[in-house]
């Protein structure tokens, strides 16, 4: 196998320019490098973009995640409906905030959560539905809402995938009680480590606030700024989980080119679609849904039994030709550890297990320069025919 080598093109790739660099040395220079005023710009920048007035900044989607779980004060027993087709964060924040995962499986074609599924996992127990829009694409959040209005459920939404995702005219994380986005590197909006929680609830977010910064009454720019020196309270034992400037500075520059860096990779979702049309593959389906918006973060491709190679072979070999690849997922029943703690059998999840059995994501990129992307195409083809 190739090493990597500086021609290796990865699964994805930020592209920072002049602005995203001056930004984050006028942190630098002015000293202050933790939570402060380009945090709160940030916020206020990605709330106006999505449509609401109650953004938090967080260290990770999975801060905010947790945060807005947490926020449930869910009780041993407590159940939260979510999708195998998912990072483990999603369980994971789930375990940790007291609550019991239980998973509806996902639909074959736009692989987010099924809502016929979760109304069939409903219980007394249920107390919250955690839909996950997938690659970009958006769950059915009309049904998934009059869902959780009939049985009086909280909704957490995981935006990861959904930055510029909307339906029905209105932006992913805006219908339930909490949106949770992410900022991480291969994201569509990167800040290297980060993410955001929005609230219906602006009172409710102030709260979380405190929780995500040790329980503290102020943070250090309400402490230390010129405002002059404030001592604080503790109001809750609560965690670190706030961003700093830096990445918000990087933030700032990178909201302000979400929609163009969005037609860039709408145009190579499109050159790929027409150029694997004629392989034995499935190709992500761009379900039309009215008013709606596909984010395009993910081009996720499924490897047909028919195909002269199977997904792990299909990795490899891209490997070899120095182009990453990546699997968004294998179905969360298949981990040992989920299996050991809650007896999930990837047999009752079969549209999940089957698309984590054969799902592999290509790079989908705005910096991708024509070259990459002929090589790409090229290599595809050529494994595949």
């Amino acid at each position: 196998m190739k090493s990597k080598s500086s021609d290796f093109i990865p699964l994805g790739a930020p592209t920072f320019g002049k602005d995203d660099i001056n930004e984050v040395i006028d942190s630098l220079q002015s000293g202050w490098v933790g939570t402060g005023p380009k945090v709160g710009q940030f916020e206020r920048d990605f709330g106006k973009y999505v449509g609401t007035q109650s953004a938090l900044a967080t260290n990770s989607c999975t801060a905010a995640l947790h945060l807005s779980l947490m926020s449930l004060e869910l009780k041993p027993g407590d159940e939260v409906i979510t999708t195998p087709m998912t990072f483990c964060a999603t369980i994971n924040t789930i375990i940790h905030s007291g609550g019991k995962p239980i998973l509806a499986d996902c639909n074959k074609d736009d692989f987010c959560i099924n809502p016929e599924s979760i109304s069939e996992k409903i219980t007394k127990n249920t107390r919250a539905i955690l839909p996950v829009h997938f690659a970009g694409h958006s769950c059915n959040m009309e049904d998934i809402m009059q869902l959780a209005n009939d049985h009086s459920l909280n909704v957490i939404e995981d935006c990861a995938h959904a930055i510029e995702t909307t339906f029905d005219d209105n932006h992913a994380g805006t219908f339930g009680d909490f949106g949770c986005f992410s900022f991480y590197a291969t994201k569509n909006l990167v800040t290297g480590e980060g993410g955001m929680l929005i609230a219906k609830d602006r009172e409710k977010l102030n709260q979380i606030k405190k929780i995500a910064l040790h329980g503290m009454s102020l943070d250090a720019w309400d402490r230390f700024s010129e405002g002059g020196f404030k001592h604080y309270d503790i109001v809750a034992p609560g965690f670190k989980y706030n961003m700093t400037d830096i990445q918000a500075a990087l933030g700032i520059h990178q909201l302000a080119r979400i929609e163009e860096n969005w037609l860039k990779r709408q145009r190579i979702w499109r050159l790929y679609s027409e150029s694997f049309s004629e392989l034995p593959i499935d190709l992500p389906t761009n379900v039309v849904v009215p008013k709606s918006k596909h984010a395009h973060h993910l081009y996720t491709i499924l490897i047909r039994d028919d195909a002269p190679v199977n997904r792990d072979e299909f990795i490899l070999k891209m490997q070899e030709n120095n182009i990453g690849t990546g699997v968004h997922y294998r179905s969360i029943p298949g981990f040992s550890f989920y299996q050991d703690s809650f007896g999930w059998n990837p047999d009752d999840y079969p549209n999940s297990t089957s698309i984590g059995n054969r799902t592999v994501s290509i790079p989908l990129s705005p910096g991708l320069s024509e070259n990459d992307l002929n090589r790409i195409i090229e290599k595809v083809n050529s494994i595949l025919k």
